[in-house]
């Protein structure tokens, strides 16, 4: 069975900092796919007073929330949000559908870590418990739309053109995608 398994002490970040470098932060200004100048080999070096949004965020792996499965981030080469954002497909007669998607950020060096056969089995729950899909980012505005099985009634399907500009805000996630959102917050304290 997956999720959060009792018998387990509480996860650590330990030497991971892989969300230190793929995830931009506004905050300090640092783009996405750039080492935060704060990091050091020791962690942050300015953790007691670190940014507000550095202090709430945490990766999903680190809460486990429903992540028993999915190894350390560094090891396994991708961070999965916590935040859900959403992606806007216009249907044939130009009817705009939003759709909430887990955010996995992927270490560019691993371009294929989305295709480990633990976190696709992750996303596939998230699709059939909560109809989400996933982004798989490569940078803020890099990436791709990713359908899970339960999703399509089929197997697995990309959408290459589905990324285009950066992450929405807060604001507007919280607009289309209340219940995820929730739940991300619930999970993060």
């Amino acid at each position: 069975m997956s999720g959060v398994r009792q018998d387990e002490p509480a996860r650590q970040c330990g030497a991971c900092t892989l969300c230190c470098r793929l995830l931009p932060q506004r905050e300090l200004d640092k783009p996405a796919n750039q080492r935060c100048r704060h990091q050091r080999h020791t962690g942050c070096s300015i953790y007691p007073k670190r940014p507000g949004s550095c202090r709430l965020w945490s990766c999903r792996w680190l809460v486990a929330d429903d992540t028993a499965d999915l190894r350390r981030p560094d090891l396994a080469h991708y961070v999965v949000d916590v935040m859900p954002d959403f992606v806007t497909a216009v249907q044939e007669g130009g009817e705009r559908l939003q759709i909430p998607v887990v955010q996995v950020w992927i270490d560019p060096r691993h371009p294929d870590a989305h295709r480990d056969p633990a976190l696709r089995a992750f996303l596939d729950r998230r699709a059939e418990a909560e109809g989400m899909a996933a982004i798989i980012r490569y940078g803020s505005s890099d990436g791709f739309v990713l359908f899970a099985p339960s999703l399509t009634g089929k197997g697995w399907m990309e959408n290459h053109d589905g990324v285009k500009g950066e992450q929405h805000s807060a604001e507007e996630v919280l607009a289309v995608a209340p219940q995820q959102v929730a739940r991300a917050v619930g999970s993060s304290f």
